[in-house]
This record gives structure tokens, C-alpha cells and sequence, in this order.
């Protein structure tokens, strides 16, 4: 199996012709976001305002990533357990065109039906690797709800992050 070259922005067009079992490396802008950054981001839609940054064709990585040691732009980024998040996704990706979610752990029904529906995949990151992942990130800024400490909303450039589709937007998951 060949690995696939992916990069953001991550279009809806990209997200469907991936497959479940599929080994790609990441490069670009992701966004991260834990469940207090979700519900927030929500709330902003709720409310009719604007979220602090673009989702549509954008990729969340559901980390909360460790303070960086001196000379790295971040610590140890590991996956979260993605079920957290499974009350928000389904609004993010109906609402506002996101295509792609980072995590560890199989994912509800409902976010995989707004996957199916509206073209978006759900990748997994392997759990304890997180000072192994770090390494593929270049740069790290806070971009919305610094209040939150490390599960703040930051913006990621990364470079070659290893990951493997666990769900495809067909609803195909290796969970099953």
C-alpha cells in the first residue's frame, strides 16, 4: 500500500477519494479543538456571529497540546479521544463545510452520517505518540480562547503527519 500525500485545504472533493485503511502524511494549516473549544465554537454559530477562523475545507485536530521546550514550537501533541466531540462535529461539518477530523477512537453514529452526507473524513492518529507527532509540527499560535490554556483553539502548520483514514466519507470505518 502506497502512502497518499494530502494537504489543506482539504476539499470535499479530496475527503471521497480517500478509503478506510488509507496511510497518508498531512501537510498544511490544521486547527486544533478539544470538547470546551467545541462547545464554544458552537455557541458563535448559535449566536449568529463568526467563528475566529475558516472551517470549510479545514481539518480539526482534537488535541490539547503540552506547553514547548525551549527551541520547539510545541510539546507532546497526542490524540484525544474523539467522542468528546461527537456533539459538536455533525454542526460543524453541516454548518460550516469542515472536511476533516483528527483523534483517537471510533466516532457516533450521527458524525458519520453528516460525514457521509456532506463529503468529510475522520482520521486516526496513533495515542502515546504524541512527542513523535510533535516532531511533524512547525509551528504553533493561539488563534481563539486563550482562556482555555492548552485546549485553546491553535493554529498548526504541520509537515508529513502520519495518519491513517479510520473512517472514510463513504461511513467505511476500520472500528467495524
Amino acid at each position: 500500500m502506497s502512502i497518499i500525500r494530502i494537504s489543506t485545504p482539504f476539499t470535499v472533493g479530496n475527503a471521497r477519494q480517500l478509503r478506510a485503511g488509507d496511510q497518508v502524511l498531512l501537510s498544511g494549516v490544521v486547527w486544533t479543538g478539544r470538547d470546551a473549544a467545541h462547545k464554544k465554537l458552537v455557541a458563535l454559530l448559535d449566536a449568529g456571529k463568526p467563528l475566529p477562523m475558516e472551517l470549510k475545507d479545514q481539518i480539526i485536530y482534537f488535541v490539547g497540546p503540552c506547553p514547548a521546550p525551549p527551541g520547539r514550537p510545541i510539546g507532546s501533541a497526542g490524540p484525544t479521544t474523539s467522542g468528546r466531540m461527537d456533539a459538536y462535529s455533525p454542526v460543524l461539518i453541516a454548518r460550516c463545510g469542515l472536511t476533516g477530523m483528527i483523534g483517537k477512537g471510533n466516532r457516533a453514529p450521527a458524525v458519520v452520517e453528516a460525514m457521509k452526507q456532506f463529503g468529510a473524513v475522520y482520521f486516526g492518529a496513533t495515542g502515546g505518540a504524541g512527542a513523535l507527532i510533535a516532531r511533524c509540527i512547525k509551528s504553533c499560535e493561539v488563534i481563539a480562547f486563550p482562556e482555555l490554556g492548552t485546549e485553546a483553539v491553535h493554529k498548526l502548520t504541520v509537515e508529513g503527519f502520519p495518519l491513517v483514514v479510520a473512517i472514510d466519507a463513504q461511513g467505511n470505518s476500520l472500528y467495524h
